[in-house]
Formats: structure tokens, sequence, C-alpha cells
């Protein structure tokens, strides 16, 4: 009979939602005894748990073939093919149709991801999950931070079709998904390979008018950039966009976003949330912060501190400097390792003090909860929601009284 295929899935959502298309692949293929790993590049240490993993699979599944895919794939073929635990290792590109590649006699199937010009295919099928689901909207980035490798991983922008979207949202609609997360390497730049300018709005507003069954609309990590007049006035005054925003801020010292190449300011990021926050008061906000970049000094590490404060930001996802190789960061005058992992785990502790005091916040209010699995799901500013007494059937958006918290969850009852 075989084994069903395994996906691992390491890093962003993108990533999830192309295992998803993997998986479907390989299924339809009818493909047994194999395990994909998506991997991740982000970080050595990202790399280091992907090939932890692969090698306690060969350990324990000696039979497996064992595939190797994603952006650390990409980018460094080579370290996986010295693996002998490795069959094959397959680029980006490839493997958004992997069962056709794995019949191929090369091991190396890793194409040049830079002048890459391939359609993105969409899924075929909804999630098992049948509740929330990724749709990518673009893939690829024009943009060359100085200490990012993902253009390296991606290859350049490629968006889809405004109507190639729509059909995916409304087949994963019928397929009884009530909420659609938005996702790409860089959402904020939709179409900006054909128009020069943000038009992330234009194509939200088609989708609220071109999928009227579609309850709940969330946005995934974007660039303060991205948000133009008409994206701003959507998620103001459109009930069905999540009132739930992921900013990839990575400092809050202006000297530091200089160095980073970044295209937004402290200031920028600062007036964005207070203008949300007025048009929208009860819209949460979360962000990619770094710590530790080359030069940063005491006083730029405080900036970025104090901009969780005056972003309001509840939900930060904190990262170590970690240098790339070849990347313009990497040659840059370093910090000490010490100092970093100091500066991390004080911006992880103030992490989790905002996330506890916004579940405290949630007390004794009666909250919509987007129910998603084992009775655990989210709020519609994305506070994670267990609840409690009864069973309720996953894919539901209910109203829950919350009765307690702890540093993990809001704790609340149906009413």
């Amino acid at each position: 009979m075989g084994k069903e295929p395994e996906i691992f899935t390491f890093g962003c959502r993108l990533n999830s939602y192309e295992s998803e298309i993997i998986e479907q692949n390989l299924i339809e293929k009818g493909l047994k005894d194999i395990a994909v790993y998506n991997s991740c590049a982000v970080t050595e240490e990202a790399i280091r748990q992907v090939k932890y993993s692969i090698r306690k699979k060969r350990r324990d599944e000696p039979n497996t073939k064992i595939v190797v895919t994603g952006c650390a794939a990409q980018i460094e073929p080579q370290s996986f093919l010295e693996m002998e635990e490795v069959d094959k290792v397959l680029g980006n590109s490839e493997k958004r149709e992997i069962s056709s590649h794995l019949l191929r006699n090369n091991n190396n199937l890793v194409s040049d991801i830079m002048i890459n010009e391939d359609p993105l295919n969409s899924l075929r099928n909804g999630y098992k999950s049948k509740t929330r689901a990724f749709v990518e909207i673009q893939n690829g980035c024009n943009h060359r931070c100085t200490f990012c490798v993902i253009p390296f991983g991606r290859g350049n922008l490629r968006s889809k079709s405004k109507e190639q979207i729509i059909k995916e949202i409304n087949n994963l609609i019928n397929e009884g998904h009530k909420e659609i997360i938005l996702t790409g390497v860089d959402i904020a730049s939709w179409n900006m390979e054909n128009k020069k300018e943000a038009s992330l709005g234009i194509l939200i507003e088609y989708i609220l008018s071109e999928a009227p069954r579609l309850e709940r609309l969330r946005l995934s990590s974007m660039d303060v950039i991205g948000f133009d007049e008409k994206l701003i006035d959507l998620i103001a005054n459109n009930k069905r966009i999540l009132p739930h925003i992921h900013l990839s801020l990575q400092s809050g010292d202006n000297l530091i976003l200089k160095r980073m190449k970044r295209r937004h300011l402290r200031e920028d990021a600062i007036d964005l949330c207070d203008q949300l926050k007025q048009k929208r008061p009860e819209i949460s906000f979360g962000a990619d912060l770094i710590v530790g970049f080359p030069t940063e000094t005491e006083e730029m590490f405080q900036n970025t501190l104090d901009i969780i404060e005056e972003c309001q930001l509840d939900w930060i996802h904190a990262f170590p400097f970690s240098p790339r190789p070849g990347t313009p960061a990497a040659m840059m005058p370093q910090n000490d390792n010490k100092l970093i992992k100091l500066r991390s785990k004080i911006l992880r502790d103030v992490a989790k003090q905002r996330k506890i005091k916004h579940l405290e916040n949630l007390v004794g209010k009666n909250i919509e909860v987007f129910v998603e699995k084992d009775n655990k799901g989210h709020s519609n500013q994305f506070a994670p929601i267990k609840l409690i007494e009864k069973e309720i059937k996953s894919g539901q958006t209910i109203t829950a009284l919350i009765k307690s918290s702890d540093e993990n969850f809001a704790h609340g009852v149906a009413v």
C-alpha cells in the first residue's frame, strides 16, 4: 500500500500555501513513501532545523524518499546534495509541479529563479481544515534589503492577475472556507511590476466586490509603503477586512532602517498606525523586528523598543540578526553575538508582556472568535482563544465571553 506523502513546512505562510499545492499534487498522482521538506533560508538556525529534521527522518524511516525544496534548497542546493540522507533537491519553481520532477533521474533540479517567468499556479482543492485558507497573490521581490537572501530564493516580483486570485478565492469558499488570508513574499508590491505604484487597495476592493460570500479577509505581513489611501479607507470601513495588521518593520531606528535599505522611516510606521487606530479603534498591530543588526548601538536598540509602544504593537516576531552569506549586511561591522542574544532576550520578554497584556484586557468582554481546531481559534484581532465548557464546531464565528487568560491564550465560553 505504501505511506501517504508527508510535507514538513518551515518558515513563512507562503511556504504553507505551497505545501498544500505539493501535497495535492503528490496525492493526485498516487505517489507514496515520500517526505518533502519545504525549507526556509531566513536564518542559519532555520537551515539547521531543516537538516536536523531530515537526519531524524532517515534514522526513523530508512526507506522513505527524502526530497528537499524551498528557499534554502534554492539558495544552497549543494549543502543538501552533500547530505547522504537526501534523495533529491528541487528549486522553488520546480516544487509547484513536484510529481513530474520526481520522475526525472537528475537529483539536482534547481533552476535559475532570477530568470523564472513561469506562471504562478493555484490550489486546485481546498485545505483539509476547511477553516482558514492562504491565497498567494504574488511571489518574489524586486527590492534588495541588505540583510535578506529571500529574493535569491524566490526570484523577482511576479503577481497573479486579479481574475486568477478571485477564481481561487471563490473555489475555496465553495469548498467551505470562511476566512481567506492573502499572502506572498511582499503583498504590498502586488502588481508593481506592471504599475509602479501601490495598488493592493484596488485588488482588495475587487475581491470584496467579486466574492460577496467571503466572510473574513485577513492580510498577512506587509511593508508600510503598501498602504495607499484606498487601502486605508477599506480597512477603516469594511468589517469583512479583519482588524489586524502585521507590519514588516524590522527596526525602530531610522539610521538602521537606512542601512537595511528599507523603504520607510519610523515616523511613517507611527503615522500609519495612528491613522488606522483613529479610523478603526479596535484594530491590533503586529510586527517583525530584528535586533543586533550591524552597527546597532544601545540608543538605536532603544528606538526599536520604543516603537513597540508608539505603534501599539501587540504581536511581535523578534529575530536576532543572522548574517546571510553574500548579503551587504554580512560585510558590515558585526555586533558581538553575546550582545545580540541579550538584546534578543530583552525584545522577546517585551513581546511576551505585550501579548499577556492584550489577552488580560479581553477578560470580561464579549468578543468574536473564529473557531479553527480543537476548540481553539482567534479573535478578529488575532488573539489566540481557547473555548471551554462545551465543544464548538470548527469553521464557525461565535461570540465568546472571556473568563480568564494566561501567557498563551484567553479562555472563553460561547454565549
